[in-house]
């Protein structure tokens, strides 16, 4: 592990406080995210706004999954850090057959101390089918499992994910979010193949920087090697164009790609007056400056027939 591993692990207790502060004031509704950090610094409303517009529409794809599939499928989230979609599902009772979340063993064996401390969170992974299985770095119940690996290693990725059972014929939907652009081109595209061609039904989604070559995108750059944090995969974040490049040579059939903006503006009227309504909101242009720069992506084989491509990014409501 390098030390740019090291600051990248790092985000993840930024994007869990950008969250947490989004959810006190009222702009999602999460019970499980104050388990995983305190305290936050409270944020501004374009932030908020961003981060609801980041989880809402990434949950919103996930549950379009869930229901296609009937709950016969399962869901991989790689560089998952403290997210909390597993029980955030389970309260709206989309659960499907397999929830797995990897991560480096430094952030996994964090998120494992928190769920066997906290009963909200460890009471939803029982069942009587099975017991849990409880390590420092790992857990593994019925339906949900939590590995530490390195997703650049290949091998390593798929042996822990067979310890999770994994079936490679089950449709599945891996979650990146802002992990691929941390990684050299190379294991990204190389993980992007490996998935198309081992699993064929299968969903990608990815949220992840976009228009990159611009002044803003200059100084995120800037402001990140501060941080001694590198966007190694920054090549395949300068245009939606060369993010759907991406899949597509990668092994990827249908390949969808919107800017945050655009995710955005598709929420209904009255959510997004809901949203600004919240707190003082003056800096529109800030808000729009952000999402720009930002994107969702949506790609999918369907070798089984699932109507997988009747699931589309156009539609947030």
């Amino acid at each position: 592990m390098s030390f740019n591993d090291d600051a990248v692990q790092l985000t993840n207790d930024d994007a869990s406080s950008c969250k947490l502060s989004a959810v006190q004031r009222g702009y999602w509704k999460d019970s499980y995210i104050s388990f995983f950090y305190e305290n936050p610094e409270r944020k501004s409303p374009e932030i908020s706004i961003g981060y609801y517009t980041r989880v809402h529409s990434v949950r919103y794809l996930l549950k379009e999954f869930i229901k296609k599939t009937e709950g016969n499928c399962q869901i991989v989230n790689l560089g998952a850090g403290y997210d909390t979609t597993y029980w955030n599902l389970k309260d709206d009772s989309l659960t499907p057959k397999s929830f797995i979340e990897v991560d480096f063993p430094a952030v996994t064996m964090k998120k494992c101390r928190i769920i066997k401390e906290q009963m909200d969170l460890l009471e939803k992974l029982q069942s009587e089918e099975d017991d849990i299985q409880l390590s420092r770095t790992e857990i593994h119940s019925n339906d949900y499992h939590l590995v530490s690996a390195d997703i650049r290693e290949l091998k390593q990725l798929e042996a822990k994910l067979q310890s999770c059972r994994i079936d490679t014929n089950l449709p599945t939907v891996f979650i990146t979010e802002c992990v691929l652009v941390y990684l050299d081109m190379e294991y990204s595209d190389r993980l992007l193949k490996w998935i198309s061609t081992k699993f064929p039904t299968s969903a990608f989604i990815n949220y992840e920087q976009v228009n990159m070559e611009d002044r803003f995108g200059e100084v995120m750059i800037v402001n990140l090697k501060r941080r001694n944090t590198e966007l190694r995969g920054v090549e395949a974040c300068q245009s939606v164009d060369t993010q759907i490049n991406r899949f597509k040579r990668n092994g990827w059939k249908n390949v969808e790609c919107l800017e945050m903006t655009n995710v955005y503006r598709n929420l209904s009227t009255s959510e997004k007056q809901r949203l600004e309504k919240l707190e003082r909101f003056d800096e529109k242009d800030l808000l729009d400056q952000l999402l720009e720069h930002y994107c969702l992506m949506w790609a999918n084989s369907d070798s089984n027939s699932v109507n997988l491509s009747d699931v589309t990014i156009t539609d947030f409501t």
